[in-house]
């Protein structure tokens, strides 16, 4: 996105971006130290809002597989044997970096320190002008390929939209998956209440297919980082410039901004074809809990997955309610003494790579997967 220069050298912003400067700025009484903030502020919403330089990973790894839609990274550096745990990361607008955000604030860090040894990640790839017609089956097929090279088996942790790629898979190749750990994953799209649901329930596919031309056949991640944001416009519009000038002197303060700024704004596209699919028939129509939905050539039934699963929901997820992860027990053909339900304090994002859910619910987790291995 480009921006037109202002002379002082930021980019010319809309009203809310200056909004906050209401506070420390009056046109009849400004002071030198007001006029400090205001800039500082200024040059923090230009460095995170747009420069929107390209997230990193927290922790050192190794590309061991390059496909079309992923790479995958490993985290186990000279660790060996025993079965790898392999991350499938949220594919929804944003890097796959939120499973490794930051030193002292990442999942995959977090599953290490408590005896997982050997971790992998799913780093997904920003859709391009050939593979724009890619469907779930090509994502499937891949999954499959990356499982198949970590020595044909996994434990396998689905985040967010990479829950519902998870639980698929664990359907079409149950043999395949020693554990599944499904955290805030829509399963049960019709169930709970959500601004996503009520979206995928109200609008029509003409809405969502014109999104998808707007982009040239891609889903651009611009537009559904918009959509993320509309769901709580005064937070990200207003509350958080706010915030940010209160605590500018801050240098701690102003570090977490920076690292969740950098992978909140930096996005990726999403191919076409595949969103239609995912919003048709698995948010409109909600195929998967049907047992409707046809993965690689065959219906997919939860009841075939019956390796011990895990289910982690947030209290306060306002992307996948509770419901909507608990219901998958009632679709499972694991058994119920074989199921763990958790809830998290936080909301969804924070379910990931928030600081409590990583020091109370994670571990737990870490424990579950080891001694299930």
């Amino acid at each position: 996105m480009k921006h037109k220069k202002l002379e002082f050298g930021f980019p010319e912003v809309g009203v809310p971006f200056l909004w906050p400067f209401a506070f420390f700025v009056d046109l009849g009484q400004q002071t030198i130290e007001a006029a400090r903030k205001s800039l500082e502020c200024l040059r923090e919403i230009e460095k995170t809002q747009f420069e929107r330089k390209e997230p990193t990973w927290a922790s050192e790894n190794r590309v061991i597989l390059d496909l079309h839609t992923m790479r995958v990274r490993d985290f186990s550096g000279d660790k060996k044997g025993g079965i790898y745990t392999l991350v499938v990361a949220p594919y929804a607008g944003h890097t796959s970096t939120i499973a490794d955000f930051s030193r002292g604030q990442s999942l995959v860090e977090t599953l290490m320190a408590h005896g997982v040894d050997r971790v992998c990640v799913t780093d997904w790839k920003s859709a391009t002008e050939e593979t724009k017609y890619y469907d779930i089956d090509n994502y499937l097929s891949e999954l499959n390929v990356c499982v198949d090279d970590l020595d044909g088996k996994v434990n396998l942790i689905g985040l967010c939209q990479g829950g519902w790629l998870s639980a698929m898979y664990a359907s079409r190749f149950p043999r395949k998956v020693n554990t599944l750990v499904l955290a805030g994953a829509p399963i049960d799209t019709d169930a709970g209440e959500g601004k996503i649901k009520e979206y995928a329930h109200t609008l029509p596919m003409e809405f969502f297919e014109e999104l998808v031309a707007m982009g040239g056949g891609v889903l651009k991640g611009e537009f559904m980082l918009q959509g993320f944001k509309s769901l709580n416009p005064e937070k990200h519009y207003f509350e958080k410039f706010v915030e940010l000038c209160e605590h500018i002197d801050d240098p701690a303060y102003v570090k977490r901004f920076e690292e969740f700024e950098r992978w909140y704004e930096y996005t990726i596209d999403l191919p076409g074809k595949w969103y239609l699919q995912v919003v048709k028939e698995l948010f409109k129509e909600n195929r998967l809990v049907k047992g409707e939905f046809v993965g690689l050539g065959k219906k997919l039934s939860l009841k075939n997955i019956r390796c011990p699963v895990y289910l982690l929901a947030g209290e306060r997820d306002d992307i996948t309610p509770p419901e909507q992860v608990f219901n998958a027990e009632l679709h499972l053909g694991t058994p119920k003494d074989k199921i763990v339900k958790d809830i998290a304090r936080g909301g969804h994002i924070g379910l990931f790579m928030g600081t409590k859910p990583l020091r109370e619910n994670w571990p737990k987790i870490a424990r579950w997967i080891k001694d299930n291995s």
